[in-house]
């Protein structure tokens, strides 16, 4: 993918360009450097003369990229969950991205669980697309295969926003949950997850691992880019949708009829609605019916978190249909253009504004090929619509009351809006003249041929436009759907008679110019194009842009200018830079008087207004920045401040994009035959006219070379790499009454053709321009030589030959056969030019000339290779031809092929006019007389390089992996080197498959080579094989592009400035411990001792080590028989850690240092130390930081860890043995042609170059061997018998390769015929696997030198599956000078754990690199010193065996000088340490994305020497077994969650249960305090808990089985925290969650000693509170608080509990075994609880009196009265009757 083309990619450009310009890859921009419009080389003349180098290197881009679908691989790695809100969940996360899903598996009772698992995502997409995925984490209590778990919170973010990362990851950061249905929960919890996004090409740097404490600081590490607050609110986000114009006909042909004959409707068909998605969240408008001009007024309302983490907002316009909508246009609002998050920033605004949507074109057809364009894919090929929309956001108070909670998408209505609120509609004017038209691809056919110019819906002929009303002249509908009137010429009448457009030039059959391209017959009459149309007018945006813009484009010359200076090695490139700041300060002032015209303008919206505050203050800034820079340009600085420019730059840049369009860009159709073939797109600011130079467009009335393209997919790959047609076009646009001078800018010497019209009518535009004038030329153009060019033909090579293109001219070079790297050394003449318009004209501005390169084929059409642009130098008759401009210098030309660099090409340009004369005045043209080629005219002298006389050395050494040719294996194959024509041939090889190396390794040729380094042609490696008969066949080749680093220049002075009377001395300090990790470096004056102290790693390991801190415990003695070689890897870990944090910490400085460098106009001092390189200068200060780290670890002998494969470290251990691909085969044709480059590797060639010229006085030796020239003391290379020892110590970040997201790895090893699977020890269900193996494998150099190290996935079913794989070189390491074979350890021990394991002593080994280098030495001399050569190195001189019985020793002394060699003059290079490399695994299928790491070292042992040892143990720990006991005694405290239901009093039924983290299953229950009314709890219960731990990674290890159906036993690894709770329990219901505390084994707060000191603080306040590991105090007693979440999500306290904690080792607890709860043996006493023995006898009263005294008092006495009242009645009732009746009858 290249950079610069998508928007991930920008930020990334600034940094990677200074490396390009490193001396080594001189002139070599391959496949993922900068692309054509990144950089352009400054023109070796334009730097003399200061002309801008746009001069000689046009920028054009080709082929369109965006669409392209790229490989793409998301890793989400979810570490564990903290602080989720909710009581005793069984939670489990999802991650989702687009609609792929991954859940992780689920935890049970845990509020914050631990999951460490690993979930990768692969997509092949185009970048837009990926960008604008959303990846969302969802957390989920307690789902099942039923119920589909309740969501806790959300967390969301965009692909793009991780992919502009540093890096493009986040690493181990905490991602803040919300809910999305309420938004005034506030935080639901966090998860800590990795998540990095890998495009093909990236590399992801795992960053070091920062101690766990670091990481528990969640405030500090939230998953959010940089600058986004840790506290984001809620927000709506209110985009109104007001109305629509413009739109492209749908259906309106077959469509049409076929709805006419079955409903009889004959409507408008388009039924469009508008979609708006953003953050994952879609909303749409009503569908207004069958409507060009649809009015909406409604507002689409987004709730969601600000800052969003989703960088765009997708607006469709669509059109509603029964069967499928189909989108008619797509915009993306970025939200960053349109906000500033500074100090004096906005929130996000826009409009109401209109936005103009591209996509395909406007003819309608059933199936649009284009479609994709619509749904905002590519580039856009035709206008289709616009839209006017506003966007608004403001912040939610959420604690107010009125606010909905839930963040569903809501539509409602707005109000109108009134006409002018946009701004005032004014009438534009487009002219466009087509000066000519050439390079019309011959495929077109010769059907005449008209170019179309379109401006939004005007202009445009074919497809019929509606217009949309009231926006003609007048304004009273005179252009209702204008009848176009195609039969007599294609132009629209105003009401005036006055033309209002003529869009389309005249048709006309085009004529051949060569065997690929038509050019279209103008000469002298040139035809125009007019356009009349209405919009607002909002110009001031597109001048600030444009003034913007302006400055960008010079300050971006001027940096390529200064980067080319810098490349060619020319003098004062801080010159340059400093005028480019100059310019750009002045540029910047200028901005700051004009932008702030015309305020009161129509239409202006808040964001111009913000806007405009924002450019202000931001350019005002960078000219106040580039004005003090430029004074501290200084020849040491100007990389450094070149970087800080194209900071600038990128800034600029942004400035300058205007996110509220007016006038729509402006596009050229080239039509054939009816039928649309190729666009080009022009934007509208770029040639909108201003009367003030700095706001006009950069290509407004200027001529303009522009190439038109195939629309669309098509254009992708070969298809769009021919040129459809190169117009030479003039535009210009601006407001009608700005019309009086639109014709100035075209070349001058022209008649304006008219349409006849009645007299007195107004003037109007020319239909076509005649030209009078004409200038003759004479075009030279010089073709020297290319450089790696694209390999076109199945065997690997070309037969190059180029084309140029002038005007209508083209002529071609000779054809050369079978080469990347031709020399045409040719002349090519274009007599008889001609050129319209003044002369000074053409001399300021040429013509373009396009060089194309192609291969030749015998049969078939040639191939298309590549293309190159560029400008001649002019001379005019009346200039002389001399110096500076002439004549012109060669220079090289980046090559295209696509988007691709496809090598570069050495030319030179001069186009010559030819005055009156005649030739007779041209200046001659003398080539060197030696040479005769017949008609082919060699490069003149001036201007070819200067020869000299080099000799070329070849090392021939062997041939590796050779593949098959035609099925054919390679037999006897041989090497032929050629350089410039001349070469030698090695001596062909036997037989290959016996031994693959030469028998005479070294031979010679001479050349004359250009004097200029630059100039080198490349050398060219080929090898064939000798078949019978004496027939050869191509193996593969190489081009060697650049000799510099084969030039030998002889003892270089600098380096070895030791002369014999001085004596360096390196001393290592014993007494003083201050010298502890420190590395002090001191020059004194030459010819005295220069003194170096060394750091002394040789301690008696034994002292303990006393700590002056008074609370922190002594640290134990390191027990020697404890430790393991793991021990000393876990220490270089953690040394690497450091290391790199402080790395990080010193870059953030000096980051820092620059700004305060650039305020106080300070310089930073190289750091100049002579013995060691300034790296070692850096290392010093940053130990001094580390250094309370260092006291603190205890000493430990360590190893280096390489966090990159080894031999990056070393050069690749090509010290004097190289390596070369062979290729064979056709260059790939992907957008990447480094992925395709693989497959065509056939093989290797392993040698190397000397070249120096013959002049030299070449130094001879006493004992130099004339056999060997400058190869003096290579070793022979016969073939040599090896022990090969692997060890691999695990893997990291495995690609999963099961459905179940996880991989049984394990390691297959090849090297030569042997082969090993280690399958039996397969690791289950592991994607961070520990090895811990080795592996002995005897190997023969030459003929097994690549070492393959597979990880396979073991399955039970079927094959395994390959993982990834590694190779390694091991023949270059063996014969490496940095003595890669065994690493050489930091400390000498015959025993322990640091044994030493070379059966070769460190003084055997120093006695023999003083043999090898001639060196004198190393003499031993009393009290611990050693010489060698004129160096003494000093260093202790005894060493203990296993009796702890000293006795002498050189070793250690041997030692010191081993690890110091690279300060020995002339022959020293640094060492390989005893190391661990980290090697990256590929995938043959996923070329470029990494699958996972491994971590290893191979040592290797000659078998002609003594027999190494036993290999190291590495095998991985086993885990210790332990077993905690936990004696809950008591609790207090705890919240009273029961209501009697009869005595009313709140009581509590506690009890306490506890288990380690990952083995819920063992979880443990206390027995049940019944009816604790206060709180309190007596329990004296043990829980007793045994596992494994594996001390030197603080973690627990367990193994289980995953589910039912697993296979095997997984291992998980997780910390070791011990969970407690506290429960109320219930008879018939669930038992209820009080509150909780999780105790870290590995720092937790000491408890409190009483209840009453035991607080909250403990848990919330954790960073202040005295920390202890049960590890080191094995035994602890104290108060704890239980917390749980309330309402508000805050934490409170909700009992305390009183525990002891024991912990013992395995032994231990056997030899003094405990009961669990109150068992035996040794049992706890029972509790001391409150008698509730005789509670049910009493109940009855207590609750009745309860329930009638004090609850239902009234009520009990209201009860009583009406049951009175009722029983008074009721006698009443009963005795009534009775009484009547005695009453009545009177008895």
């Amino acid at each position: 993918m290249k950079r610069s083309k998508n928007r991930g990619h920008k930020e990334d450009r600034n940094g990677d360009e200074p490396a390009i310009l490193e001396t080594e890859n001189l002139g070599m921009f391959t496949g993922g450097g900068p692309d054509p419009d990144t950089i352009s080389l400054a023109s070796v003349t334009a730097v003399t003369t200061n002309v801008s180098n746009k001069r000689s290197k046009p920028d054009i881009k080709m082929e369109p990229s965006s669409g392209r679908p790229v490989d793409y691989q998301v890793s989400v790695t979810v570490i564990e969950a903290r602080q989720l809100v909710g009581l005793n969940m069984d939670p489990m996360v999802c991650v989702e991205i687009g609609d792929d899903k991954k859940y992780t598996s689920m935890k049970e009772s845990t509020n914050c669980p631990y999951y460490n698992e690993y979930f990768v995502f692969d997509f092949h997409v185009p970048p837009d697309v990926m960008f604008d995925k959303i990846l969302k984490l969802s957390v989920i209590h307690s789902k099942n295969l039923l119920r589909s778990g309740t969501l806790v919170g959300t967390f969301k973010l965009d692909v793009g926003t991780i992919y502009s990362q540093p890096e493009h990851q986040f690493y181990h950061k905490w991602a803040l949950l919300s809910d999305p249905d309420d938004i005034t929960a506030g935080c639901k919890g966090y998860v800590k997850c990795d998540v990095a996004v890998v495009a093909k090409g990236d590399t992801i740097k795992t960053p070091h691992k920062a101690n766990e404490s670091d990481e528990d600081d969640i405030d500090g590490n939230l998953l959010l880019p940089e600058g986004v607050p840790a506290e984001r609110q809620w927000a709506r986000y209110y985009l109104k949708i007001y109305r629509a114009e413009g739109l492209p006909r749908m259906n309106t042909s077959i469509m049409a009829n076929v709805k006419k004959a079955f409903i009889g409707e004959n409507k408008d068909l388009v039924d469009p609605y508008v979609q708006v998605q953003f953050a994952g969240q879609k909303g749409k408008t009503s569908v207004q019916k069958s409507c060009y001009e649809p009015i909406w007024n409604e507002q689409i309302v987004f709730t969601e978190m600000f800052p969003p983490l989703c960088k765009r907002m997708k607006i469709q316009l669509r059109d509603s249909d029964k069967v499928n909508d189909v989108a008619l246009g797509t915009h993306f609002l970025d939200l960053r253009n349109i906000s500033n998050d500074g100090d004096k920033g906005f929130l996000p605004t826009l409009g109401p504004a209109w936005v103009n949507m591209y996509g395909s074109t406007r003819t309608y057809t059933l199936m649009d090929e284009y479609q994709e364009l619509n749904e905002g894919l590519g580039e856009g090929v035709s206008f289709r619509a616009r839209l006017l929309i506003s966007l608004g956001v403001e912040i939610l108070d959420t604690s107010s009351p009125e606010i909905t909670s839930s963040t569903e998408v809501q539509l409602e209505g707005v109000p109108n809006i009134s006409e002018t609120a946009t701004g005032k509609v004014e009438e534009f004017f487009l002219f466009g003249s087509f000066l000519e038209a050439t390079m019309v691809d011959r495929k077109i056919g010769d059907k005449p041929i008209s170019f179309e110019v379109t401006i939004g819906y005007y202009g445009n002929e074919i497809d019929g436009a509606i217009k949309p009303r009231s926006k003609g002249k007048k304004g009273d509908g005179d252009e209702e759907e204008t009848e176009l009137i195609h039969n007599s010429s294609e132009e629209e009448l105003d009401d005036d008679g006055d033309l209002t457009s003529v869009a389309t030039t005249p048709p006309m059959k085009p004529v051949i110019t060569d065997r690929n391209y038509f050019h279209l017959p103008y000469f002298e009459r040139k035809p125009c194009i007019f356009i009349k149309s209405w919009w607002q007018d909002q110009r001031r945006r597109l001048y600030n842009a444009n003034i913007i813009d302006n400055i960008a484009d010079k300050l971006e010359d001027g940096l390529n200018d200064v980067q080319e200076i810098i490349k060619t090695e020319k003098t004062y490139p801080e010159r340059r830079l400093r005028g480019v700041l100059e310019e750009l300060s002045q540029g910047c002032s200028q901005f700051l008087s004009l932008a702030n015209q015309d305020q009161n303008q129509s239409g202006r919206t808040k964001l111009d207004r913000e806007r405009l505050k924002l450019c202000m203050s931001e350019v005002e800034a960078i000219g106040q920045q580039a004005k003090a820079m430029r004074s501290q340009v200084k020849k040491s600085t100007v990389r450094d401040k070149l970087k800080l420019s194209q900071n600038f730059l990128t800034k600029l840049r942004f400035l300058a994009d205007e996110p509220q369009h007016s006038v729509p860009d402006v596009f050229i159709w080239m039509i054939s035959n009816g039928k649309r073939i190729a666009y080009a797109r022009v934007p509208s600011k770029d040639i909108l006219f201003s009367g003030i130079d700095e706001e006009r467009g950069k290509d407004c009335g200027k001529v303009k070379t522009i190439f038109l393209r195939i629309p669309g997919k098509k254009g992708f790959g070969p298809a769009g790499w021919t040129v459809q047609s190169k117009l030479e076009i003039y535009l210009w646009l601006g407001l009608t009454k700005q019309r009086k001078d639109y014709l100035s800018g075209l070349p001058n010497g022209f008649e304006e053709n008219k349409l006849s019209k009645g007299p007195g009518l107004p003037a109007s535009p020319p239909i076509s321009l005649t030209y009078m004038m004409k200038q003759i030329f004479q075009l030279r153009v010089h073709m020297y030589q290319a450089r790696s060019l694209f390999a076109a033909d199945s065997t690997g090579l070309s037969d190059p030959f180029a084309r140029v293109f002038f005007s209508t001219q083209s002529q071609v070079t000779e054809v050369l056969a079978e080469t990347l790297c031709p020399t045409w050394d040719q002349l090519l003449v274009f007599e008889n030019v001609e050129l319209f318009g003044e002369a000074c004209e053409l001399r300021d501005d040429p013509p373009i000339i396009v060089i194309e390169l192609y291969d030749q084929d015998t049969v078939g059409k040639a191939d298309f290779m590549g293309r190159t642009f560029a400008k001649p130098v002019v001379k005019m008759a009346d200039e002389h031809y001399g110096p500076p401009r002439f004549p012109p210098q060669l220079e090289y030309y980046q090559i295209y092929r696509g988007n691709c660099t496809a090598g570069e090409m050495l030319a030179a340009f001069e186009l010559l006019q030819i005055g009156p004369n005649g030739k007779a005045d041209l200046p001659p043209i003398d080539g060197p007389t030696d040479m005769e080629r017949g008609p082919i005219m060699p490069v003149p002298l001036g201007i070819r390089p200067v020869l000299s006389k080099y000799r070329i050395e070849v090392l021939f050494w062997g041939l590796r992996d050779l593949k098959r040719v035609n099925l054919a294996q390679v037999d006897r194959p041989r090497v032929d080197v050629e350089c410039a024509g001349k070469g030698v041939q090695s001596a062909v090889i036997p037989n290959y498959r016996k031994n693959p190396n030469f028998s005479t390794l070294v031979k010679w040729f001479e050349v004359d080579l250009p004097e200029n380094e630059l100039l080198h042609p490349p050398l060219n490696i080929r090898v064939v094989d000798c078949r019978a008969f004496g027939r050869y066949t191509l193996v593969g080749s190489n081009a060697v592009t650049s000799l510099r680093k084969f030039i030998y220049r002889g003892a270089d002075k600098q380096a070895n400035n030791w002369t014999a009377t001085e004596e360096i001395i390196v001393v290592s300090m014993e007494t003083e411990p201050t010298f502890k990790k420190m590395e002090t470096v001191v020059k004194l004056e030459s010819c005295s001792d220069a003194v170096v102290k060394v750091e002394d790693d040789d301690n008696d390991k034994g002292k303990k080590k006393k700590r002056k801190k008074g609370d922190e415990p002594e640290e134990e003695e390191l027990d020697e028989s404890m430790l393991d070689w793991w021990s000393k890897y876990f220490a270089s870990i953690e040394t690497l850690t450091e290391a790199l944090k402080a790395q990080e910490a010193a870059l953030s400085d000096s980051e820092d240092k620059d700004d305060a460098d650039i305020a106080d106009g300070g310089d930073i001092k190289p750091d100049d130390s002579p013995v060691k390189g300034t790296k070692k200068g850096k290392g010093k200060k940053k130990k001094a930081v580390a250094d309370p780290f260092e006291r603190k670890k205890p000493k430990l002998d360590e190893l280096k860890v390489y966090p990159k494969e080894l031999e990056s470290n070393f050069d690749n251990f090509e010290d004097w043995l190289h390596s070369f691909n062979l290729f064979r085969g056709k260059g790939g044709d992907d957008d990447d042609q480094n992925v395709t480059d693989e497959d065509r590797i056939v093989g290797k060639f392993k040698g190397s170059m000397c070249m120096y010229k013959v002049s030299d006085d070449m130094p001879r030796d006493m004992s130099f061997d004339t056999n060997l020239g400058m190869f003096q003391n290579i070793p022979h290379n016969d073939p040599i018998n090896v022990l090969v020892r692997i060890y691999v110590i695990r893997a990291t970040d495995l690609h999963p390769a099961d459905i179940n997201g996880k991989a049984d790895p394990y390691i297959a090893i090849k090297l030569g015929k042997t082969e090993i699977r280690d399958k039996e020890n397969y690791i289950s269900k592991q994607l961070n696997p520990l090895f811990g193996k080795s592996f002995d494998v005897e190997a023969t150099f030459p003929m097994d030198s690549t070492l393959t190290v597979s990880i396979y996935d073991w399955d039970l079913v079927g094959t395994d599956d390959l993982i990834g794989e590694t190779k390694l070189d091991l023949e270059n390491r063996f014969y490496s000078k940095h003595r890669a074979t065994c690493g050489i350890a930091s400390n000498y021990a015959i025993h322990g754990y640091n044994v030493w394991r070379d059966p070769m002593k460190p003084t055997h080994i120093l006695a023999k690199l003083c043999k090898d280098g001639k060196l004198d030495g190393p003499h031993y001399g009393p009290g611990g010193r050693v010489k060698v050569e004129n160096c003494v190195f000093m260093a202790p001189t005894e060493i203990e065996d296993e009796n702890g019985l000293k006795k002498q020793t050189d070793e250690h002394l041997a030692l010191t000088v081993l690890k110091h060699w690279e300060e020995i003059p002339k022959v020293g290079c640094k060492l390989v340490p005893e190391h661990v490399e980290t090697r990256p695994l590929l995938h043959p299928d996923k070329p470029g994305i990494e699958q996972g790491r491994i971590e290893m070292w191979v040592d290797m042992f000659p078998k002609d020497m003594t027999a190494p040892g036993p290999a190291l143990d590495i095998s991985p720990r086993k885990p210790k077994k332990f077993e905690l006991r936990v004696i809950v005694w008591n609790t207090d405290e705890v919240v009273l969650e029961d209501d009697d239901i009869f005595t009313g009093e709140k009581s509590s039924d506690i009890f306490v249960r506890g288990w380690l983290k990952g083995q819920q299953e063992d979880k443990q229950d206390t027995d049940v305090h019944y009816h604790s009314i206060t709180g309190e709890g007596n329990f004296n219960w043990r829980f007793v808990y045994p596992f494994d731990y594996l001390m030197a990674e603080e973690k627990i290890v367990i193994s289980k089985k995953e589910s039912m159906f697993a296979w095997d036993e997984t291992e998980y690894k997780i910390p070791a925290r011990l969970n407690l709770q506290v429960w109320d329990a219930d008879h018939f219901s669930a038992d209820d969650f009080l509150g909780a505390i999780e105790l870290d084994l590995n720092r937790f707060p000491r408890g409190a000693k009483t209840a009453k000191q035991c607080t909250i603080e403990m848990v919330t306040n954790e960073a202040e509170m005295p920390m202890v590991s049960i590890f080191k105090q094995k035994r602890i007693k104290g108060w704890w608080p239980f917390v749980a979440r309330n309402e508000e999500d805050e934490f409170e306290l909700t009992g305390k509990v009183e525990a002891e904690l024991h912990l013992l080792t395995g032994e231990e607890a056997e030899k003094s075994p405990v009961g669990e709860g109150r068992n035996e043996p040794d049992p706890l006493e029972k509790p001391n609880r409150p008698d509730i023995a005789l509670l049910w006898f009493l109940i009855p009263f207590k609750a009745a009196k309860h329930l009638i005294c004090d609850q239902y008092r009234w009520l009990t006495i209201k009860i009583v009265t009406a049951l009175l009242l009722l029983a008074i009645l009721g006698l009443f009732l009963y005795n009534m009757p009775g009484y009547m009746v005695k009453k009545m009858l009177g008895a």
